[in-house]
């Protein structure tokens, strides 16, 4: 599978409208492909062991991984953006530690 950040043909990933975030999700599912892949992260998973959590094939855990790690940065932005729109509500947040502004999106 390539790596480019723009690949179209994603098996179980795909676009949903949204009015500010681009990443992907789990096709048929309102599940973000940066949630499951920081699950797997947090909870030191393999991907056979987040797909069998998540009830997924495991190419689908795999495609995961290769998007995430291949988005980060789009990842770490949209995570910075949902922070700041929650605390613009009045919504208290902990500090963030530098080395880990979202568990899972960076290693």
């Amino acid at each position: 599978m390539t790596t480019n950040a723009s690949k179209t043909q994603w098996q179980y990933l795909e676009q949903r409208p949204h009015p500010w975030r681009k990443q992907l999700y789990i096709k048929g599912k309102r599940i973000k492909a940066s949630v499951i892949y920081s699950d797997l992260i947090a909870n030191n998973e393999t991907p056979a062991e987040a797909a069998e959590n998540w009830d997924l094939p495991l190419a689908a855990i795999t495609e995961v991984i290769e998007y995430c790690e291949t988005n980060q940065e789009l990842l770490k932005q949209e995570a910075e953006k949902g922070r700041r729109l929650l605390e613009a509500e009045g919504v208290k947040l902990e500090p963030l530690n530098q080395s880990s502004v979202i568990i899972g999106y960076f290693r």
